[in-house]
């Protein structure tokens, strides 16, 4: 019997002008003896925003309220989808030709036209500063650095701020904590403090010389040897049972949740029981025995093992996610999948990182979350996804490179403000999104604007959170804040959702009080002589990276007169900037 190659749904896409315009949708399946056929009526139709569109048995849709649906057909084994957008009737648009500065700018631009929504204007000079520097180096610009970004006439200044910042170690640290959350870094009962500790170190050699993403990745999945000399092993050694390991470097590098297929095949995704455990079987040959250091595990090819189908018992061939069966004989299993995974032949491997990369920056990914896609998540741009991608690969896997697209487009720099037509928009980028600092960077600024120090465990005094090398050290204040426990893969690890014992800890715990009386900002900048506005206008610039408003300094200047302890006053203005709104997120 002839096998179903391919499913393809027709239209490609769609705009349906006003509520109870309809679409007929077609689904042709492709068989390995050449023939296709039209099984409209044998497929099964799935609308992911019912509210917007629905869709019929037979495959007929309807529009109903303004937005979004991704619609869905399944035949067989095979899922696919087609992006359909809901528009008011008769609605009138005039296209803004908003300026472009990059491919990025015309990609979002190109989909926001499709939905009518106008982008909102670019944020000020001030607004970028903060929100690049904690973006791209997780630190606040000094006194010194907003002087001379606020005076500099160049039109090309925020490229130069990028550039600069991307240039800096703290661009470096940002990135080490994020991908030592994707490995999983901390200390286990398996992994010893000094095994942890040279993986972290390895990992940091890695990106501090800009090594190739690609590159890193091949010599990650495909490392042999023992965790102490080749530390790159550890990932081994952290999670020892072939399907988990399997799973995780899917999640991780291509950004799928394969585990559903392990019981039966995906509901929702195109991933089959023999891809699951096809896939696993590069796994399955990891050998591992202890070194003369009983701290230390050697990771070597065992040469044999397999993965057996949970149907049926059949041993699977290796094969990878999408792709052919690559021939392992004589070979580390490993090798062969790290090989085509970080490469250009797997498709999926430079979207994933792409969108990772998207998603810090952007307060969300192009497929959200990050690490969930499937069919039935789409891409809210796929070009944009793509374009990213396709750069990102002719960058040699530089990411640096990629993030400068990213930071200079037009797009990043868009104000929270929003406009009629964009702000119910969550999810197309038309305006600027409020995101709350991760805890991490959230402790290392507010230590940085008091002037004091912060202890960690193996660490020198005034080393900053996000160079934590464990994922099992942590404080009061950065479980609070959710920093992640690495104890998974998921990107769910990490909480950014602002909640009620977090506005506590900030207005009544020991974090910012304490260090504003430890730091004795207040007291120094008194003693150089400053009056009590001029403070007050540092601490507005070190806190919020702007100066007071006329009507802020008039209100300010009324409490000082009346209370008559200008170093009182000060310490409650300092205290109050730190536990704002404006404060606590980028925007």
């Amino acid at each position: 019997v002839p096998k179903v190659l391919t499913v393809e749904l027709y239209p490609p896409a769609a705009v349906l002008d006003g509520a109870g315009t309809t679409q007929q949708l077609t689904v042709r399946a492709k068989y390995s003896d050449g023939t296709d056929r039209d099984v409209t009526n044998l497929a099964v139709f799935l609308s992911n925003n019912d509210t917007s569109a629905t869709v019929s048995p037979d495959g007929l849709v309807t529009a109903h309220e303004r937005g979004e649906a991704f619609i869905m057909a399944r035949f067989e084994t095979h899922t696919v989808g087609r992006q359909f957008i809901m528009l008011p009737k008769g609605q009138q648009y005039t296209d803004p030709k908003t300026p472009e500065f990059n491919f990025v700018d015309n990609l979002v631009y190109n989909k926001l036209r499709k939905l009518r929504i106008l982008p909102s204007g670019v944020c000020t000079d001030e607004e970028f500063l903060r929100r690049a520097s904690l973006d791209i180096v997780g630190v606040l610009p000094t006194m010194e650095e907003y002087v001379r970004f606020m005076e500099d006439k160049d039109e090309k200044k925020r490229v130069k701020l990028v550039d600069e910042l991307l240039n800096r170690k703290e661009f470096v640290e940002v990135w080490v904590m994020k991908w030592a959350e994707l490995l999983q870094i901390r200390t286990t009962n398996q992994i010893s403090y000094k095994s942890m500790l040279r993986y972290y170190n390895w990992l940091q050699e890695r990106i501090a010389s800009n090594m190739p993403t690609d590159q890193m990745v091949r010599e990650l999945l495909g490392s042999s040897g023992g965790t102490f000399q080749n530390a790159a092993t550890n990932y081994y050694q952290n999670e020892r049972d072939t399907l988990k390991t399997s799973e995780n470097v899917a999640q991780v590098f291509m950004g799928m949740r394969i585990q559903c297929a392990q019981c039966h095949n995906h509901p929702f995704d195109r991933w089959t029981m023999d891809d699951y455990y096809s896939f696993a079987a590069f796994f399955s040959q990891i050998g591992r025995k202890r070194g003369e250091d009983p701290r230390e595990l050697i990771i070597y090819n065992s040469g044999s093992g397999d993965v057996r189908h949970l149907v049926g018992n059949k041993v699977m061939a290796p094969k990878f996610l999408g792709g052919e069966v690559p021939d392992v004989k004589g070979k580390d299993r490993r090798v062969v999948m790290a090989k085509w995974l970080a490469s250009s032949d797997n498709p999926y491997f430079a979207r994933n990182l792409a969108n990772i990369v998207w998603a810090h920056f952007l307060g969300q990914g192009i497929v959200n979350e990050v690490d969930d896609v499937r069919v039935s998540n789409p891409a809210v741009n796929p070009e944009l996804m793509d374009a990213l991608a396709g750069h990102f690969t002719e960058y040699k896997y530089d990411f640096k490179k990629l993030v400068r697209d990213i930071c200079t487009s037009r797009t990043y720099q868009l104000s929270t403000q929003t406009n009629e037509t964009n702000a119910t928009d969550t999810v197309n980028f038309s305006h600027g999104s409020l995101r709350r600092l991760r805890a991490e960077v959230l402790l290392d600024t507010i230590s940085q604007v008091t002037d004091t120090k912060n202890k960690f465990s193996g660490l020198p005094l005034g080393a900053r959170a996000v160079q934590i090398a464990n994922g099992n050290t942590s404080t009061y204040f950065l479980t609070a804040f959710g920093r992640a426990k690495r104890e998974s893969v998921c990107a769910c690890e990490v909480k950014m959702e602002p909640n009620l014992s977090q506005a506590l800890h900030l207005l009544n715990g020991d974090t910012v009080q304490s260090k504003i009386v430890a730091g004795k900002l207040v007291d120094r900048l008194l003693a150089e002589g400053k009056t009590a506005p001029q403070v007050i206008e540092q601490l507005y610039v070190r806190c919020l990276t702007r100066k007071p408003t006329a009507k802020e300094l008039a209100s300010l200047s009324a409490v000082l007169a009346e209370q008559k302890n200008d170093k009182q006053v000060l310490e409650d203005v300092f205290w109050a900037l730190l536990n704002s709104r404006e404060y606590v997120f980028n925007h």
